[in-house]
Parts: C-alpha cells; structure tokens; sequence
C-alpha cells in the first residue's frame, strides 16, 4: 500500500496520463502489431544507428504507409526515438520486444482478454464473468474452457500461469520439506508441475492431485512422461459442489495460486474441506500473489488488473486479493497462520497454516 497515499502527477501530467488510459486499447494493439510483424525486431538489429523508415519496408513485406503509422505512433508511446531521420528501439521498445514477463503478459491478454473485456461493466453489474462468452456459451467458468481452447490460446494462458509460479517452485520445495511430508495433497493441481516438482525433489514422497476432470486429464498428460509420476494419483472432482469431499490422510495440504480463483464464501467453504484432509498436525501450505506484499509498485499493478480477468473472465467473483482480506478467510475457516513467507520467487508470499 505505500505505493498510493499521495498524487504523483502534476495537473498537465495527469492530463496526459488520462490521454494514454483514453487511447490505451490502440496502444495495446498497435505494440503488438510492432512486436509480432518484426518492426521492432529489425530496429532492434540496427543498433544505436538506428533505420529508415524507407529501410524498415525494404526489410519487410509491409506498406510504406503501414510502416510508418505503426512507427509514429511507436514514437508517443515510448518505444522508439527519432533522430537523423532513423528509428532508434528505447528501453520501453526492448521490454516489449524481448523480456519474457512482458511477453507472457501481452500474449495472455490479446489471446485471453482482449475481445472479452468489452463486457467488463456487465461483468461489474450482473456479478457474472460476461466476457467468457466469446469462448462459447456453454463455460460457467473459464476453467472448464481451458482444456478445449485453440492451441494458441491454450498456450498463451499456460505461459501466463506458469510464468509466475515455475520460477517460485524450486524456492518454496524446501519450505515444504522441512516438515518431512510423506504424502501431499495438491489442490487445484493444473497441469501438474508441482506435483512433479514434489517427485523429483523426494524419492519417496506421494502425491495426489485434486482438480476438475479436465484439468486433471491435462496433468495425467504431461505426467505421464516421467517415471517418477507412478507415485502421482488422482481425485477428479469440483470442489465447489456442496457434496464433495477431499481425500484424507495428507500431512500437507497445497495450494498454489488455486484459492485467487474462488470468492470470500468459496475460500472458506474449500478450506473447510481442507481440513478434513489433513492428518493430526499436518499443514496448509497457500502460495499466492497479494497486490500489498510486492516489492515494486509496476508488480502491484500487474496483480490490480490481473484481478479483472477473474471478474471479466474466468468466473466473475475472485481476484488477486490483498493479503488481509485473504488471511481472514483463512481464519474464519479454521487455521492459523504460523508462518508468513514474503518475496518467494517474482512476487509470491507462503502461508504456513494449521488448524486452530
């Protein structure tokens, strides 16, 4: 939170900055447009010289015209400079270009997004995700869709999610291990790479993964590659239904960026469910991304409208939550936090509970 307790902007800056958010949607389109045709990429390869415009068209199979609207309007949103009548790549253009947060986050809401959001004030008022219905009407939840979308857009979804969790795995293995679990029970599995992190990591640890039948068909997928997922089964189910039940015996519940998805009531009735699952003195361990724990304001901000695709998408009730709404359904379903784990890998924190 000490990111916002004051105005930043001068009243001329704040006039501009309301510019760029009026005309955002042709920022967005026309930097994609620059990335995915190789504008960006034969400037970038000009070096500090920079290019012609009339060189940029020569180098690809573009208009002059087409060329140069895309490089001019490059030019006020900070990608490109302008000097000696040659386009030179910023900072800003080499973010957009190469970093690979950048791109996970581009692709994911072009492919993901971007049609859909026309239907966020609907969304806002009927307490429905509105804009799940450019992936088909049938979709409660954009989760059922998952597992059925085109493979370009399945993969720009995956790349989303993986993005933010892969690189927290290795640090959070042996926070976990530390308390010697022998068996794990891991909720909202997806396509299974903790699991396999789990049976890579021990030799003898079990592991079960709890999820919707066709996410759980997607991890028997990708699992079934290693010989150490012979120690992975698994418990198809949609835990959200009042009848179902977790599987018990584990001396470590999991969850890793499954609970964002669910509203206040579902986190507690889940973790309800949760500890029934576990065995006397076993743990809860939670890995989620809180907007208020970030260590950079532009990570904050990408968590805030990370949130609108719950809302606008995937079920219409959830988001990146800050951490004291959160930590409050943990209590009022029974646990206690023990430990508070911030900065573990890009941006997540881990809760170590137990029941109360």
């Amino acid at each position: 939170m000490r990111f916002y307790h004051e105005e930043k902007h001068s009243a001329v800056d704040a006039k501009f900055e309301a510019q760029k958010i009026a005309f955002a949607p042709f920022v967005f389109q026309a930097s994609m447009a620059l990335r995915d045709l190789g504008i960006l990429k034969v400037i970038e390869d000009a070096g500090a010289e920079g290019i012609s415009q009339e060189d940029i068209v020569a180098k690809l199979t573009l208009t002059n015209y087409g060329v140069r609207v895309l490089v001019e309007a490059g030019l006020g949103m900070g990608l490109l400079i302008f000097n000696n009548n040659r386009y030179i790549l910023t900072r800003v253009g080499y973010y957009i270009l190469n970093d690979p947060m950048t791109k996970a986050n581009m692709d994911f809401v072009q492919d993901i997004n971007y049609k859909g959001f026309f239907n966020l004030k609907e969304s806002i008022v009927n307490g429905k995700p509105e804009g799940l219905k450019v992936f088909g009407a049938q979709y409660e939840t954009f989760y059922q869709a998952l597992s059925e979308l085109p493979e370009k857009e399945k993969q720009s979804w995956l790349a989303f999610d993986h993005f933010y969790s892969d690189d927290s795995f290795s640090r959070v293995l042996p926070i976990v291990f530390k308390f010697n679990p022998k068996k794990i029970l891991d909720v909202g599995g997806n396509t299974g790479k903790w699991s396999l992190s789990c049976v890579h990591h021990n030799k003898d640890v079990q592991l079960t993964i709890a999820d919707l039948p066709q996410q759980i068909a997607m991890a028997k997928e990708n699992i079934a590659k290693y010989t150490e997922g012979n120690r992975i089964s698994y418990h198809p189910l949609d835990i959200l239904k009042p009848e179902t039940v977790l599987p018990e015996g584990y001396d470590v519940v999991w969850m890793s960026q499954f609970l964002d998805c669910f509203s206040e009531a579902e986190i507690v009735s889940i973790l309800r469910k949760a500890q029934r699952a576990l065995v006397p003195g076993g743990k809860l361990i939670i890995m989620e991304t809180f907007w208020d724990r970030q260590k950079f304001e532009a990570a904050a901000f990408c968590l805030q409208q990370t949130s609108l695709y719950f809302t606008c998408i995937a079920n219409g009730n959830s988001q990146m939550y800050h951490s004291e709404v959160f930590i409050r359904c943990v209590v009022e379903a029974g646990f206690e936090v023990e430990e508070d784990i911030n900065n573990v890998g890009i941006s997540h924190t881990v809760l170590i509970c137990r029941k109360k």
